[in-house]
């Protein structure tokens, strides 16, 4: 898909273009192709002159190519962008970083993504309402960061929300283990997505610093780029925080099901413990020494029978006593 967007009236209007000639009559500053063909690659290359490869959003890149200056004055940046996944991994995809490959040539902007991205939605969404939010295509490579600090920030505020839905299961309830398996399962979520949010903002750090590094910033611009740093270093301090939180509440449901576990490893011991008496007595009374109470005497069945009844319940009246069967 070929989408185009050029400046009206202080607002960003978007195109999308179905053929090289309609191309050819807007002056775009910014030009999005999201999973694009070989033939709108084509009519890219045509009309501005500019070869996107086909492995411009490899995943494999070196970090040398991430950020670089052409001869010809092109500038390249690849970044990656959080997509939030549905809750259930299984009906949908899950939290994942998406790259997007940046060019910038001539005053146009260009984006090449597989994906259609939040960010990318709410610049669009924005640029239409505020005007004067754009004024060239560097506005548009910095509002698009700017919007995926904010992003990161909503995402940071929604692991919050879950994890103190897992703390009220855990840390409240009595913890059997299906319900720590729940808990385990929703820890290790957020615990990817802040993984992701905090590799997502790092990548976000290193764009706009070679953009500062690079001087193709005017005052203004340079000052935005530092602001959205300072936004994206106030991030680094809940992430950090996140993952304590996390460890604690998976060392602390791992420690729920030892207690559920050692309950069970309780039970065997304290019936091996009682039942060990008896079975000496047993043992001892079935030896058929001459001498033994059951040969002489009419009552010597009774007594072993008694005698280990009594083994049996002198342990578990101790063990009651001190609490252990509870």
């Amino acid at each position: 898909m070929l989408n185009v967007f050029s400046l009206a009236n202080g607002r960003l209007f978007q195109e999308e273009i179905e053929s090289v000639d309609a191309l050819k009559q807007v002056r775009p500053i910014w030009v999005d192709l999201e999973s694009p063909t070989a033939e709108e690659k084509g009519w890219i290359a045509s009309h501005f002159g500019l070869h996107l490869p086909a492995d411009i959003v490899d995943d494999d890149l070196e970090e040398s190519a991430r950020f670089y200056e052409e001869d010809n004055g092109e500038l390249h940046i690849r970044s990656d962008f959080l997509i939030e996944g549905d809750d259930d991994p299984e009906e949908g995809k899950g939290d994942r970083n998406v790259r997007v490959a940046f060019i910038l040539k001539e005053g146009v902007l260009f984006s090449v993504h597989e994906e259609d991205l939040p960010v990318f939605r709410l610049l669009r969404l924005r640029a239409r309402r505020i005007p004067a939010l754009i004024e060239d295509a560097k506005d548009v490579l910095l509002k698009l960061y700017d919007a995926d600090a904010e992003y990161s920030a909503d995402a940071l505020e929604g692991i919050y929300d879950h994890l103190e839905a897992v703390s009220a299961r855990v840390l409240k309830e009595d913890v059997n283990d299906n319900t720590a398996a729940e808990a385990l399962a929703a820890i290790a979520r957020e615990e990817d997505l802040n993984g992701r949010i905090r590799r997502n903002v790092m990548d976000t750090r290193r764009a706009l610093s070679f953009m500062m590094r690079s001087r193709m910033l005017n005052a203004e611009q340079f000052e935005e780029a530092r602001q959205i740093l300072r936004d994206i270093d106030s991030l680094d301090s809940h992430t950090a925080f996140l993952f304590d939180k996390i460890n604690f509440l998976m060392d602390a449901t791992v420690g729920f099901i030892n207690i559920n576990q050692n309950k069970i490893i309780k039970i065997f011991s304290v019936a091996s413990v009682g039942l060990l008496p008896p079975t000496l007595i047993a043992s001892i009374y079935g030896m058929n020494f001459k001498f033994m109470p059951e040969l002489d005497q009419p009552w010597g069945y009774p007594f072993a029978i008694a005698l280990m009844i009594a083994s049996v319940a002198a342990p578990f009246i101790y063990f009651r006593r001190k609490g252990w069967l509870r």
